[in-house]
């Protein structure tokens, strides 16, 4: 999703990119595709947001970076959580993708790929340490619920994959 997709003005979008993901603080909510629009209005900011699951317990604290962004901005904000459609890992940006890797999350891959990896059908999920894919999973969950534990069989290494969601 692009923001004009996102129906997200370009004024705000710089505040929202420096909010942090608060469970991924290399992520902005901007990269990991959480706000679906934000608009301007005399002053006035309402801004939508979508959970990455919707158990999410990061939400609150997402809505509340927000409200500070742009508070100290000047600006007066209300905050819709939207569950429909449900967010999806295809809303990541490139640059989310690539700050994962860098932090030693594997990036999600597609939904056919990652159900053959998360069954130990595949081993396609890439080592964020020495870009082996000679992985395997040691759990189906990893340090939150949306990521799976893989351990490296080359450099014996773990990390989070981040589950793909669609």
């Amino acid at each position: 999703m692009t923001t004009t997709e996102q129906n997200i003005d370009n004024k705000l979008i710089p505040i929202l990119e420096q909010v942090s993901d608060p469970e991924i603080p290399v992520l902005s909510i901007m990269d990991m595709g959480v706000v679906r629009s934000a608009v301007l209005k005399n002053n006035k900011v309402k801004v939508e947001i979508t959970p990455t699951y919707s158990g999410c317990p990061a939400m609150d604290v997402i809505g509340d970076d927000i409200k500070k962004a742009l508070k100290d901005e000047g600006y007066e904000v209300e905050i819709d959580l939207i569950l429909y459609p449900a967010w999806t890992t295809d809303w990541i940006t490139p640059r989310g993708r690539k700050a994962l890797e860098d932090y030693g999350i594997a990036a999600p891959l597609s939904e056919t790929a990652d159900k053959e990896a998360l069954l130990g059908n595949k081993r396609i999920v890439k080592c964020t340490n020495c870009g082996s894919t000679n992985t395997r999973l040691v759990s189906q969950f990893g340090s939150t619920a949306c990521k799976a534990q893989f351990q490296c069989e080359d450099c014996l290494e773990p990390f989070d994959y981040f589950k793909c969601l669609k």
